[in-house]
């Protein structure tokens, strides 16, 4: 494990190679899974927010799941979580065209539509997981078979697990945090702890 002030990170940032291959996996991670990706009830407020942007994209079972339960519910594990279609699918999930899965909120923050919100910061952060104690966080890999073809990418192109999630861990921790990541997986890589 890394450690970087109050969190715990681990050795999969330097060691794995990642980079998402859309072309490959077509998105399933918005829609593969038994429960919706977990938001903060800040979070929350700004997808009800940014619902009137984004309902056109939305499919119409998804639109009809929002409008019985709204945007999110509590899963079984007693997380806020966003709505699932299905079961499955994230309400929030619009299709592009070659079957790719995408993130309607996510492709409506790249139009400059959605102000500063891009999405939930789970999603931002995924494949990363985080996990809150009281006396620390944990960052850790979520290994799912659908990201095998990102694994095999991001050893094509190079890029680490930790280079690839510069921007969004920056988000949630900041740019002071993510240089001292960087340079200890530069430190573990350069010393071959592999």
């Amino acid at each position: 494990m890394i450690e970087i002030g109050n969190t715990l990170v681990s050795l999969d940032l330097a060691e794995r190679f990642f980079c998402c291959d859309l072309d490959q996996c077509l998105g399933q991670c918005c829609i593969e899974g038994d429960a919706g990706a977990p938001i903060t009830t800040a979070e929350q407020r700004e997808l009800e927010r940014v619902l009137p942007v984004v309902e056109p994209e939305l499919t119409p079972q998804a639109r009809r799941v929002i409008g019985e339960q709204g945007v999110s519910y509590i899963d079984e594990e007693g997380d806020l979580v966003t709505s699932i279609v299905g079961g499955r699918d994230c309400v929030f999930t619009c299709h592009a065209p070659g079957g790719k899965c995408l993130c309607a909120v996510d492709r409506a923050y790249r139009q400059g539509l959605t102000g500063s919100f891009r999405k939930p910061i789970s999603c931002y952060l995924y494949p990363l997981r985080l996990t809150e104690y009281p006396a620390f966080t944990a960052v850790n890999y979520h290994r799912w078979k659908i990201c095998r073809s990102a694994e095999a990418n991001g050893r094509r192109l190079g890029i680490r697990l930790y280079q690839f999630m510069k921007d969004p861990l920056i988000e949630r921790f900041g740019k002071e945090w993510y240089d001292e990541l960087a340079q200890a997986c530069e430190a573990i890589i350069e010393n071959g702890i592999e």
